[in-house]
């Protein structure tokens, strides 16, 4: 028997030369198990910090759609003045079934017990969640003042998500916010220049007749200059995007029952 069968299979290993195809798979599988190791603790015990901030900046944009932004409060602090609900969107009203301080609207998109396929999807989103979340501001008396409405949709490159702000008659536009989306930078990524922001401030959803007539585009429409935002500059798709996703959850399919309700007084 050899020398080298003598020493057994660990032993012809440590033998073998630093630079051998087996000490370099070695090393390399090595390397790989330990650094996914470090990355799977740090991403874990990384989590509580990511869901904090994530939970932050989405109680900023609300503020910031608002217009009640303060850098010199805090935004906890700040956010606690809004009043959050779960609002089913088929009947228009609020319900119980879920804590709104808990519920992820974004995620019960795609559980088919709180969702439902589109087959008209102009905003390009799959499946509607059957409840989201919507935020409602008093003013000193306690009277309605805002309400805060999540939207998203696809535009060219990603999903646009963010927030529109409605006076409490739930005709009037106070703004319009964007808080996560993939769009070219300078082009599509437009949508959060503050000029184009403020474009939205005081515009109206429906007309005198309860038609919805907000549109986004290049040339303004039949229905008039209240009703009309400018298309953003080099970023024909993502104007259409964000056009299709206003009109779906001003529409029909998304909010229509709830701002019937507004208008009506019954909020």
């Amino acid at each position: 028997m050899s020398d080298d069968q003598n020493k057994g299979l660990i032993g012809r290993f440590l033998a073998a030369p630093p630079d051998s195809v087996g000490k370099t798979i070695f090393v390399a599988v090595t390397l790989c198990l330990f650094a996914s190791m470090v990355v799977s603790a740090a991403a874990v015990s990384l989590r509580p910090v990511q869901e904090a901030n994530k939970l932050k900046d989405k109680q900023l944009n609300v503020l910031q759609v608002a217009g009640v932004y303060d850098p010199a409060v805090d935004v906890a602090e700040a956010f606690a003045a809004f009043e959050p609900h779960v609002l089913d969107v088929t009947t228009g009203e609020f319900t119980d079934k879920f804590d709104a301080a808990t519920f992820d609207d974004i995620a019960a998109a795609s559980d088919p017990e709180l969702s439902r396929a589109l087959d008209s999807d102009p905003a390009g989103i799959g499946r509607q969640a059957l409840y989201r979340v919507v935020y409602l501001l008093r003013d000193d008396n306690g009277d309605l003042d805002k309400v805060i409405l999540p939207i998203h949709g696809y535009g060219l490159w990603s999903t646009l998500y963010g927030f529109i702000a409605l006076e409490e008659n739930g005709n009037d536009i106070f703004g319009l916010q964007f808080y996560q989306h993939g769009e070219t930078p300078g082009l599509g990524a437009e949508v959060d220049n503050p000029r184009w922001k403020s474009l939205w401030n005081g515009k109206k959803l429906h007309d005198d007749d309860g038609a919805l007539q907000i549109t986004v585009a290049k040339a303004q429409s039949a229905a008039g200059p209240d009703h009309h935002i400018d298309a953003l500059a080099g970023a024909t798709l993502t104007t259409v995007g964000v056009d299709n996703l206003v009109k779906f959850w001003m529409g029909d399919q998304g909010y229509a029952a709830f701002l019937a309700k507004l208008k009506a007084g019954e909020i």
